[in-house]
C-alpha cells in the first residue's frame, strides 16, 4: 500500500521511542485509550508507523511549556513517521491536518517541528501545481540569463491609483521586470482595486506597445473568496499577468482555488511566516512549507534574502532557495523571491552562495531610495548582478563600476 512520510524534530522528557509512538497514534487511528472498533485489522490498514528514530542532543529546560512537572532532561530526536495514502486520499487540507493536526498540543512533547515530508506520485498527480513556475515567469517577462529585477510600491499604503501609476511609469521606463503591491495594499478606500488596476495597466501596456516587453505587476487580491475571484477577473480583463496572495492569510484551500484557474502567475507572499518557523523547536521548516504551496499551485514564493532585515540566517535562506528550485514535487520548480532589505550589494554574496540566476530579486527601498532616483536604482541593481556573475566581490564591483559607489554610500553595510 502506498504511503507518505514526514520527518519531525521532537523534544521530550519521555523515552523518545515512546514519544514517537504517541505522535504516530495521535495522527492516525489511536486515542488516549483503546476504543471499541479499533481492531487489529483497522490498525494494520490505517495506523501511522514510526519508521525511524535518530537521537540528537539533550537539554535541561523544555523549549516550550508542556503543562507537566519539570523533568531533569529533555531528549531531542529526528523521527520519521509514515501513513497510508488511503488516510488522506488527495485532499490537501487533510494532508496538512495529518502532518500537523494536534501534534503541537501534545503534553508529551516540549518541542516539535515538521522538517519535511514526501508524498508519492499517487498523491501529487492529482494536483495541477504551478501553472507558470520559473520558466513561465521568464516567458511572461521575456527575461533570460539573469534574475528578474523587481520592486514593491512604497510607501506601502497611502498612495492613490494615479500616484501608484506615476511611480510604475518611472520604474517601467527604467526597465524594471516586476512590480507588486505591498501586502498591506489590497482594496482600501484611498486606492480602490479596480481603479488601481486600470491606472497601472494603462501605463504598463503603453510601455509594452513601445518595447514589446510587458512588465509583470502582482496585484494584491488577498480577500475573502468572492472578492478574490472578482479581482482576479479584473486583472485578466485588464491584460495583467500576475496576482499576489498573502498565502497565510487567505489559506491553502482559497489559494488553490485561485491557482487552479491558471490564467495568471501567482505571487505567494508568506507574511506571517515567522510565527510558523522562528522558534527552533516549534512549527515547520521551509522545505515542507514550500511543498504545500507548490501543490496548491503558487508560482513564486518569498524566501527572504542574504543579509536580510529579519532574523533569518543566510544558511536558512540558501536552503529555502534550493528547495524552491528542486523540481520535485510535480517536476516544476517555483521561482524564489529574494527580498527583505535587499539592495544590489548583496548580489555578489547571493550568487556566491546559490550559483543560480533563477531568482526574482526584489528591492523596495534598495531601488526607490537610490540617491539618483528609482530609475537609477533599477539600473544599479542590474549592474550589481552583472558584477556578481563576473565573480566580483562588493568592493571589487564598486572599484570596477564607478556608478555602484553611490549604492554603497546609500545602502552599504559590512
Amino acid at each position: 500500500m502506498s504511503r507518505f512520510t514526514a520527518t519531525y524534530l521532537i523534544e521530550t522528557a519521555l523515552p523518545v521511542e515512546q514519544a514517537a509512538a504517541t505522535l504516530a497514534g495521535e495522527q492516525s487511528s489511536g486515542t488516549f485509550v483503546a476504543v471499541p472498533g479499533e481492531t487489529a485489522e483497522l490498525k494494520e490498514r490505517f495506523a501511522a508507523r514510526v519508521e525511524s528514530v535518530t537521537l540528537r542532543d539533550s537539554v535541561t529546560e523544555p523549549s516550550i511549556p508542556t503543562g507537566r512537572a519539570a523533568a531533569p532532561v529533555y531528549r531531542r530526536a529526528e523521527v520519521k513517521v509514515s501513513w497510508p495514502l488511503e488516510n488522506v486520499g488527495t485532499n490537501l487540507p487533510t494532508l496538512v491536518s495529518t502532518l500537523q493536526g494536534n501534534l503541537y498540543e501534545l503534553s508529551q512533547l516540549s518541542g516539535i517541528k515538521l522538517l519535511d515530508f514526501d508524498v508519492p506520485s499517487g498523491f501529487t498527480n492529482a494536483f495541477r501545481g504551478p501553472a507558470f513556475g520559473v520558466a513561465g515567469c521568464r516567458k511572461l517577462t521575456r527575461v533570460e540569463d539573469r534574475p528578474l529585477i523587481g520592486t514593491i510600491i512604497k510607501p506601502s499604503i497611502g498612495l492613490s491609483p494615479a500616484q501608484t501609476a506615476a511611480m510604475v511609469d518611472e520604474l517601467v521606463e527604467a526597465g524594471i521586470d516586476f512590480l507588486k503591491d505591498d501586502e498591506l495594499m489590497a482594496n482600501p478606500p484611498h486606492s480602490p482595486f479596480d481603479e488601481r488596476v486600470d491606472a497601472v495597466m494603462r501605463v504598463i501596456q503603453r510601455h509594452a506597445d513601445r518595447t514589446g516587453r510587458k512588465a509583470m505587476y502582482a496585484f494584491n487580491i488577498s480577500d475573502e473568496n468572492d472578492p478574490m475571484q472578482r479581482h482576479y477577473d479584473k486583472v485578466v480583463s485588464a491584460g495583467g499577468t500576475c496576482v499576489m496572495l498573502s498565502i497565510n492569510s487567505v489559506g491553502l484551500g482559497a489559494a488553490k482555488n485561485i491557482c487552479d484557474r491558471g490564467q495568471l502567475a501567482i505571487h505567494g507572499h508568506r507574511n506571517g511566516w515567522g510565527m510558523l518557523n522562528r522558534h527552533p523547536m516549534l512549527g515547520m521548516e521551509f522545505p515542507a512549507y514550500q511543498k504545500l504551496w507548490r501543490l496548491a499551485g503558487v508560482d513564486q514564493l518569498h524566501v527572504n534574502g542574504i543579509a536580510n532585515k529579519f532574523w533569518e540566517p543566510d544558511d536558512s535562506v540558501v536552503r529555502s532557495i534550493t528547495s524552491c528550485l528542486d523540481p520535485q514535487p510535480l517536476g516544476r520548480p517555483i521561482l524564489p523571491v529574494v527580498s527583505s532589505g535587499q539592495w544590489g550589494g548583496q548580489a555578489p554574496e547571493t550568487w556566491r552562495r546559490t550559483r543560480t540566476l533563477d531568482l526574482l530579486y526584489m528591492a523596495g527601498g534598495g531601488i526607490q531610495a537610490h540617491p539618483d532616483g528609482p530609475a537609477a536604482g533599477v539600473r544599479a541593481l542590474r549592474k550589481w548582478w552583472e558584477a556578481a556573475v563576473e565573480g566580483l566581490t562588493q568592493s571589487e564591483a564598486a572599484a570596477k563600476y564607478q556608478e555602484l559607489a553611490k549604492s554603497i554610500a546609500r545602502f552599504g553595510r559590512s
